[in-house]
């Protein structure tokens, strides 16, 4: 069954419509939203617990704490995870509703170069997310929380704070889930005709730098986690150029050339 997507809507709507429609969509982004943090909230010491457990895996067997420096610290950081659970809960409505409202006004060739980009965002923001949780954050406590030991004759010990810790969790996610939609980026871009392959060839030596800064700008100021960053967005950066390869041979219809074998050594 081939799936059948109309052209553009031959009805042309007032500009009134289209602000009626948009509050409409809105609003039903909103009460989503809303809806999802009362559930949220309610599983939100489970979610922390979550979010906790690679720092709690980083400290030695039975030790570490959590601690919060002012009465109402860990009512406030409830409702910050609860708000941040609920976005992620969220966004497969928000984006529908984003969808329904653009699509009118898309052509079916737009149309049909645009959603795999729609569906493909989820999914490379989780895989990002999951790689800082699983892999960066670990390996990044087991490096702060080696600075931990005597000191001048003093013992110094990690206390985290809960805020803090929980920004730093955020700051970890958010900067990995957003940097690995690089590559939709780029291929929304050059299908739109924007930037071209050999434009992003050309500029490769330029992205890999504005990658470092980035890297280093978004992530915690340590060594191990910024390369952690830049390595996987130069990768996707990489595969962005070889899928706009396939798809500009498929397009000419022309065979890709191999490697000649001396490029390899």
């Amino acid at each position: 069954m081939v799936l059948k997507i109309d052209d553009i809507d031959e009805t042309q709507a007032p500009l009134l419509d289209h602000l009626v429609e948009l509050r409409t969509r809105l609003m039903r982004c909103i009460l989503a939203l809303v809806l999802a943090f009362f559930v949220c909230f309610y599983f939100a010491h489970d979610i922390f617990g979550f979010l906790v457990r690679p720092l709690t895996q980083a400290f030695p067997p039975g030790q570490g704490k959590l601690i919060y420096t002012q009465l109402y610290g860990a009512f406030f950081v409830e409702i910050k995870v609860a708000l941040f659970a609920a976005f992620f809960v969220c966004f497969p409505i928000i984006a529908n509703q984003l969808w329904a409202f653009v699509a009118p006004g898309l052509y079916a060739k737009e149309k049909k170069a645009f959603l795999p980009f729609l569906l493909a965002t989820p999914v490379l923001f989780t895989l990002g997310a999951a790689m800082a949780y699983y892999l960066v954050m670990p390996t990044a406590f087991h490096f702060f929380l080696g600075f931990e030991g005597p000191r001048g004759g003093l013992s110094t010990e990690a206390l985290p704070e809960m805020g803090a810790y929980l920004s730093l969790v955020m700051q970890f996610i958010l900067a990995f889930g957003i940097s690995f939609l690089l590559p939709v980026l780029l291929l929304l871009l050059n299908t739109a005709g924007i930037v071209s392959r050999a434009d992003l060839v050309a500029a490769r030596r330029y992205v890999i730098v504005g990658i470092t800064v980035i890297a280093a700008i978004v992530t915690p100021p340590d060594v191990v986690s910024q390369l952690m960053l830049a390595i996987p967005l130069w990768l996707l950066y990489e595969s962005a150029l070889l899928v706009m390869r396939f798809t500009e041979a498929k397009e000419t219809g022309t065979e890709i050339a191999p490697v000649p074998p001396e490029t390899l050594g």
